[in-house]
């Protein structure tokens, strides 16, 4: 088990976590730019501080229902590009510690990007690698 600061986080009901150190800023998004010829899993680039993002529409990677309406952003940097990885909801940054995943746990797709999993209040939350997210989004 690892232990360390995580962001808590909801996309479609399902709790989230995001590693704190990899978290530039929570954001509001603002009004996006859809992107012709990205695939869904890219909603578009946004302009975030002075600065344009690419927004990553994290209920298509994982293959969930739309939430509701991923307004608010996880934002990243990942080698030199900002990115804002859309959920439903933040919640707050919490120690929990971090077991990897059970051995018999699906983590096709998507959720290949589940890094491993924590209890939370009344529910499991799984741990996100931040740049595999990424890599799915943009495949």
């Amino acid at each position: 088990m690892s232990a360390g600061l995580q962001l808590v986080a909801h996309v479609a009901g399902r709790g989230l976590l995001f590693d704190a150190t990899r978290v530039d800023s929570v954001v509001d998004l603002p009004p996006v730019v859809p992107t012709p010829g990205a695939p869904a899993t890219i909603r578009g680039l946004a302009a975030l501080r002075s600065r344009v993002a690419t927004v990553i529409e994290t209920h298509r990677v994982l293959g969930l229902p739309r939430g509701s309406g991923g307004g608010r952003g996880v934002v990243t940097m990942i080698d030199g590009h900002l990115y804002a990885i859309a959920v439903d909801t933040l919640e707050d940054v919490a120690g929990l510690a971090i077991a990897p995943p059970p051995a018999g746990m699906a983590l096709e797709g998507g959720w290949s990007a589940v890094s491993g999993i924590a209890d939370g209040e009344n529910e499991t939350l799984l741990m996100l690698d931040l740049d595999r997210l990424v890599a799915l989004a943009s495949a």
